[in-house]
């Protein structure tokens, strides 16, 4: 007897559909699998077998044959072993009607019967979704995630006897209920407020149009002045996703396999900080199954680098496209995989290796010769610096300003203000697939960056002045289009040309 299931497989973030074909036959009993199964496929016959016997059912002593079509793809992981079962069990006429083959079916057995949740199910059922298919049948670990899916009928199942169940009768289960969105916009690990934050009034402003505009900030200063503070406290200002972004982030989070299942969905922004020795593969994904790395783990969130030039510096060369782009391209030998990654970058960076040239605490003077603190400056290349948007000072906070009893602005305030100026930026962009000014085409910037004569000239002359490049130019507009949106302004001033010119001051005063 033959037997058809349906299901689907994952390249990178993407689904595509994979038909399961069962094949039973008199003759030595034997277990074929074919279609470019890997290990973890291969491995699941023993699963597949113990489950359906400990699930008091029938399993055939005869050749079985396992097709995955299309055969010219990799398949991967255990999210296959339901499918196959169902399609053994009805090759071997265990179901009196065809009402399977109306279902997609996704899981992991384990031996007993039980049905495992797997990674990657958001994704997997939005693409069956958008290839017309209505129908799922899912590990009942995965309940959350389906929860938020629209437009589909999903069906949570916890073993194969209750699939089986199922599949004879469809009323012995009911479809998952959908679950409204709610973002939560003021989470914060680090338990940490810009009220906290004593002095550093130009960092702050920077941060916040930083965070309103979705741009890229490099703050550089001595040990101790508080960038690192700074940058924790970033979470607390961050606007509440979009229903549209969160999904974004639960598919890769999903696939990564960091997902909280009791959640099922990402309902804050990513605040990713990974390590001085992240490798490459760490950050850009990779590895056997072409994973999801840090930069892509930080979708529609925050990648904050702190002490930026002890990175290697290949590993932060691979910034270069992302930031470029909004995406990472993960080429290996067998594939070719894209994930989304716009993140707004959070850098930190001394000015030199002891940390303390141009420092106005003249009571640790620097002691580092000029070649030290080229080399050390060196370690962040031109082209990346030109795709940092603002570049900040941050200097030491003298006693008094630290001990003063004068009450810094909170963090609740300040996200007010940026959550007025996304809101102008969604309704300047919407149904384009954009979110916030640093995402803007060139055509879109001919249309909502235009100046007048006056904007021109203190633009120009910022130009030559600090020698700028084409991509520092149009960078230095985004911004000041964010910190137009911030003054409720519908067209860009000349106050807000030259704020954003301010913030590329350090183009020359470090790297003349």
């Amino acid at each position: 007897m033959l037997s058809k299931v349906k299901s689907f497989a994952l390249d990178g973030i993407n689904g595509y559909p994979v038909d399961i074909e069962i094949d039973i036959n008199l003759g030595v009993p034997s277990y074929e699998t074919v279609g470019l199964p890997d290990t973890a496929i291969k491995e699941s016959r023993e699963r597949i077998r113990s489950a359906i016997k400990n699930s008091r059912l029938e399993y055939p002593i005869k050749r079985i044959t396992i097709n995955l079509a299309p055969a010219d793809t990799k398949k991967e992981g255990a999210n296959y072993d339901l499918p196959i079962a169902v399609g053994i069990i009805a090759a071997n006429d265990g179901f009196e009607t065809c009402v399977y083959k109306d279902y997609i079916i996704l899981g992991e057995l384990s031996l007993d019967g039980g049905v495992r949740k797997i990674n990657g199910i958001m994704p997997l059922l939005i693409a069956g979704m958008q290839s017309g298919h209505k129908k799922f049948i899912i590990p009942d670990g995965n309940r959350n995630e389906a929860a938020y899916i629209d437009g589909i009928e999903a069906y949570a199942v916890k073993t194969l006897a209750e699939t089986v169940e199922f599949l004879k009768d469809t009323d012995t289960l009911e479809p998952i209920r959908r679950v409204g969105f709610s973002s939560d916009a003021a989470y914060n690990r680090y338990n940490l407020d810009f009220s906290e934050v004593k002095g550093q009034r130009i960092a702050k402003r920077a941060l916040e149009i930083a965070v309103a505009g979705g741009h890229n900030v490099i703050m550089i200063g001595p040990p101790g002045a508080g960038k690192t503070m700074l940058a924790k406290c970033v979470p607390s200002i961050m606007p509440p996703m979009t229903y549209e972004e969160a999904v974004e982030v639960t598919k890769i989070h999903s696939i990564a396999g960091i997902l909280d299942p009791s959640v099922g969905i990402v309902k804050t922004r990513p605040f990713r900080t990974p390590h001085h020795t992240a490798t490459v593969p760490s950050l850009t994904g990779g590895g056997a199954n072409c994973k999801p790395g840090e930069i892509s783990l930080a979708h529609n969130g925050v990648l904050f680098l702190d002490e930026m030039p002890e990175y290697n510096r290949k590993t932060l060369e691979t910034l270069r496209q992302p930031l470029e782009d909004g995406i990472v391209t993960i080429s290996r030998a067998k594939m070719t995989l894209e994930y989304p990654s716009h993140f707004m970058l959070i850098a930190s960076m001394n000015p030199c290796p002891c940390g303390n040239f141009g420092s106005k605490n003249q009571d640790t003077p620097c002691r580092c010769t000029p070649n030290e603190i080229h080399r050390y400056i060196s370690k962040l290349s031109g082209p990346l610096l030109d795709r940092i948007d603002l570049q900040v000072e941050v200097d030491s906070v003298e006693y008094k300003e630290l001990r003063s009893k004068e009450e810094e602005e909170s963090s609740e305030k300040i996200r007010e203000r940026i959550v007025r100026a996304r809101d102008i930026q969604l309704s300047r962009y919407k149904g384009s697939g954009i979110y916030t000014n640093s995402q803007m085409c060139n055509s879109m910037m001919k249309k909502y960056c235009r100046l007048d004569a006056v904007g021109e000239s203190v633009l120009e002359n910022a130009f030559k002045k600090l020698a700028l490049s084409a991509r520092a130019g149009t960078r230095i507009l985004k911004v000041a289009r964010t910190i137009a949106d911030l003054s409720g302004e519908e067209n860009i001033c000349v106050e807000h040309i030259a704020e954003a010119v301010q913030y590329r001051s350090l183009d020359r005063k470090y790297w003349e």
